[in-house]
């Protein structure tokens, strides 16, 4: 995953995590925590280049597709589909580096609305059996060759075979600079994933990602459930996997071996309720919109199956 890369161009070292299996009922934490910020996945490069010059994904979301620099110069350039509070970060094969740009390569970002609260998922982290919670900061460049501090970032381990999950917190210098394009606070301590997104959502159909479905191996959901739990979600077993409920996102995760890992479905809110059905085919992807106030992208014939 992206953080991990980065990890180790920093020259990070990472602790292990131990195994750890889903238990059905309510979360032992009566606080959530963690809630869903974003997804990635990566996708055949006909798909990616079909998103990349999609020109009903301008209209249904607020639609980017982006160059990043991050810490130690790392750089990736994504396909973004914004929200109000959550988005969907798309890659093509080769667009990552290594392990991390292959296909069926995905990752989950978990981020706090207040600060403070990472920490307290660092604590909960321990109690879930990750013995050395692997901390690390994410920088920005805006273009200036001046890195900001972007986020704080928690992972429980720096070995995976094709998906990883981290907890995050926003940093205050970054919501400080004006390049951000960031909202100002709605209360104290306001890290919130709202604050940090552009209302731009609003003149696009799209509005939120309500559910993901990711194929993972069984190592990887063994090393993610302990970050689920400790974030106050909800993880229950289903058949061939486990779901995350709580915090306004669901996610599934369904264990597979890595050469059916991958990015399988995204589902999203909309702004306003259609009466219709449109159906877009993007490369070997397809998009669902409507009828009513949800749209449903399937990735599971991309390669990975």
């Amino acid at each position: 995953m992206i953080i991990v890369l980065a990890l180790a161009l920093a020259g990070a070292v990472g602790g292990g995590v131990a195994t750890a299996q889903a238990e059905d009922g309510r979360s032992p934490h009566e606080r959530q925590l963690l809630f869903h910020n974003h997804s990635y996945g990566v996708l055949d490069r006909e798909t990616a280049d079909a998103i990349e010059h999609s020109a009903y994904l301008r209209d249904f979301a607020n639609f980017q597709v982006r160059t990043t620099t991050g810490t130690g110069g790392q750089t990736w350039t994504g396909r973004y589909l914004m929200g109000r509070e959550t988005y969907l970060e798309l890659f093509g094969v080769g667009d990552l580096p290594g392990q991390d740009g292959t296909l069926g390569s995905a990752g989950l970002g978990l981020s706090t609305e207040r600060a403070g609260d990472l920490a307290t998922v660092t604590e909960r982290l321990k109690d879930e059996g990750v013995a050395e919670p692997v901390g690390f900061l994410q920088t920005r460049d805006f273009g200036d060759g001046v890195p900001v501090p972007w986020f704080d970032a928690v992972l429980t381990t720096t070995t995976y075979d094709a998906f990883g999950a981290w907890a995050m917190e926003y940093r205050p210098e970054y919501f400080a600079d004006p390049r951000g394009n960031t909202e100002p606070a709605a209360f104290p301590g306001d890290v919130g994933r709202e604050r940090y997104l552009s209302d731009d959502y609003r003149t696009h159909l799209m509005r939120d990602v309500t559910a993901v479905h990711l194929a993972v191996t069984e190592g990887d959901l063994a090393d993610t459930v302990p970050l689920l739990r400790a974030g106050g979600f909800t993880v229950r077993t289903v058949t061939g996997g486990v779901v995350a409920e709580r915090g306004g996102t669901t996610v599934r995760f369904e264990a597979v071996p890595r050469g059916r890992a991958g990015l399988q479905r995204v589902e999203m809110s909309l702004n306003r309720p259609l009466k219709g059905r449109h159906v877009e085919r993007i490369g070997n992807s397809t998009l669902t919109v409507g009828p009513g106030s949800s749209a449903t992208w399937a990735f599971r014939d991309n390669g990975t199956r």
